[in-house]
């Protein structure tokens, strides 16, 4: 039986009512349906592995690539999906507002919007232009009710300025955004002192290297959704690269005795 966009979106919502639940990021719809088979309740797109499966760099990608993306994982399960839309392949909050409508026409269950602009001088957007493309977002969103998750990007870009982090996200909570995500914000104690300002859901980004923290940390800090970003994707392509690096530099296949056989792999595709 198909599940509906609208029953993947209720789904979606009641995930964030508790407990703490690992949403897993594929990067096609192989790696989609093997994630969930393995049994994740949600997908994600990640924009740097979206950016990988076309052979270019995260942020290189267009708004109708992403959103072919998007579509792609989207058909291959039940699942709900929320997709990593960047900054919404926008500035101006008209513009932005139309990122949100296409990608609530995809089927998609959420999507998110980050603050970066992009702009190496100024890599943050001004906070009240910030506010109003979120509320642009919001409003596309509220079309369809898919989820939106509001990212502050101080932390990823260098700005290490916690109490403007909270003002920010405690804005986009207050402009209509369903979950709030300040991905490089990393140290328990202040995923606590995030979490505690905040009334809505907390999505912490794991996949920094000795900066992730286990489920039942994050879960005990107040995190109540855990996004892979690009993680999962770097594993598999540091597979490939480490298997060929063997091949090329010791002509030696001892890889293949650690390779899953391709009828348990296949067996997630029936």
């Amino acid at each position: 039986m198909t599940v509906t966009q609208s029953q993947k979106i209720a789904t979606f919502r009641a995930l964030h009512a508790g407990p703490a639940f690992v949403i897993a990021n594929a990067w096609d719809a192989g790696s989609a349906k093997i994630l969930a088979g393995m049994g994740f309740p949600a997908l994600a797109t990640s924009s740097g592995a979206a950016a990988g499966t076309l052979g270019r760099r995260d942020g290189q990608i267009t708004r109708d690539e992403a959103l072919a993306h998007s579509v792609a994982i989207v058909a291959a399960t039940d699942l709900p999906v929320s997709a990593d839309l960047e900054k919404g392949f926008a500035d101006a909050p008209k513009a932005v507002a139309e990122t949100y409508r296409l990608a609530a026409e995809t089927g998609l269950a959420g999507g998110s919007i980050e603050d970066a602009s992009g702009d190496p001088a100024r890599p943050i957007y001004d906070f009240t232009l910030a506010v109003e493309r979120v509320a642009a977002a919001v409003e596309a969103a509220r079309a369809t009710g898919f989820v939106l998750t509001a990212r502050a990007e101080n932390h990823l870009r260098g700005v290490t300025d916690l109490d403007d982090t909270i003002r920010r996200l405690l804005a986009y909570e207050a402009a209509g955004a369903d979950v709030l995500m300040a991905p490089g914000v990393t140290d328990l104690d202040q995923v606590r002192t995030v979490c505690a300002a905040l009334s809505k859901p907390f999505n912490f980004m794991a996949g920094i290297p000795r900066r992730s923290h286990s489920v039942p940390e994050l879960a005990a800090a107040g995190v109540r959704r855990i996004s892979l970003a690009t993680s999962l994707y770097r594993a598999a392509m540091s597979g490939l690269i480490l298997a060929a690096r063997e091949v090329q530099q010791t002509g030696q296949l001892t890889y293949i005795d650690t390779a899953l056989p391709s009828a348990e792999i296949n067996a997630y595709f029936t």
